[in-house]
């Protein structure tokens, strides 16, 4: 992709995705992710109906009336987008990728921590730490992020979900609002999972396509795994071997919505052709 192709891209998705997190996402973000505490802000005059409990005592005394202490919510937080960029995420059979869902979940969940004044980082992952860009605020530094989501080249197809999140562990210290994008064809990620759920405030979004859930008949078709790179010649007019394919993905899926659930991890769900942006509002206003 050369730059020109490029910056018309990441422009295309900010217009899109800022416009969402602007008239969508801004509030219902900022309402589902509290900040940190109360930090006292000023105080004024009590007025009917104050709590009480909020008088500043030796204000009062010194000016003969109630005075109240406000306070603020302290907001800063730091939202980590975690994404699978393994061979699996090029799958598509609708008019999109699964990988061009992702980028534009990302770009709204990124301007929607911009708008909420909220610092956003990446990690992109497949069985390896493929990019780590360190959180920071600012709207160049959200593009960055949307830049690198649509020219990344993985040097590896395959995914390593508990890898991912072990790197979490130990690059973040402090608690943040964490994302995982991947379609979740993976495996023997709960015990890290949990330690990274109790840490963090951590949701799932698995992003499928519809064609993966079943093999079609159509006789004996040659397949390639595109996390391996391996091809086969299987015979999809097989029942036995359309009943297994379809009972190996439904116990990925499984695991998955399990394995997040006991961690205390959310869980999103988006098929490529689905409205990503009804599948977010409702999860936030669920946790609101």
């Amino acid at each position: 992709m050369d730059t020109k192709e490029l910056l018309k891209k990441v422009r295309k998705i900010e217009i899109k995705t800022r416009r969402l997190s602007d008239h969508i996402f801004g509030g219902e973000y900022h309402s589902t992710f509290k900040g940190r505490g109360m930090t006292f802000s000023e105080v004024r005059q009590y007025q009917f109906g104050d709590d009480v409990r909020t008088i500043d005592w030796n204000v009062t005394a010194r000016y003969n009336e109630p005075y109240i202490k406000v306070f603020e919510e302290e907001r800063e937080l730091t939202m980590m987008l975690m994404v699978d960029v393994s061979g699996s995420e090029l799958f598509g059979t609708t008019n999109q990728f699964k990988k061009d869902v992702i980028t534009e979940i990302s770009a709204t969940l990124a301007f929607s921590a911009l708008q909420n004044n909220d610092k956003a980082g990446l990690i992109l992952f497949s069985d390896e730490i493929e990019l780590f860009i360190p959180p920071k605020k600012g709207k160049s530094h959200v593009l960055r992020i949307i830049r690198e989501l649509l020219e990344f080249k993985p040097k590896s197809n395959k995914t390593d979900v508990a890898a991912a999140l072990k790197f979490l562990s130990s690059v973040m210290k402090k608690k943040a609002i964490v994302f995982v994008l991947s379609d979740f064809i993976a495996e023997d990620y709960e015990k890290t999972l949990k330690i990274s759920g109790n840490k963090h405030d951590l949701t799932g979004i698995r992003v499928y396509d519809q064609h993966e859930e079943s093999i079609p008949n159509l006789g004996m078709v040659q397949m390639q795994d595109a996390e391996t790179g391996k091809i086969s010649l299987v015979n999809t007019q097989s029942k036995s071997v359309r009943r297994s394919y379809e009972a190996y993905y439904r116990q990925r899926v499984d695991y998955y919505k399990n394995t997040f659930s006991k961690s205390g991890c959310g869980v999103i769900d988006c098929r490529v052709d689905e409205s990503y942006v009804k599948k977010l509002l409702g999860y936030f206003k669920r946790r609101g």
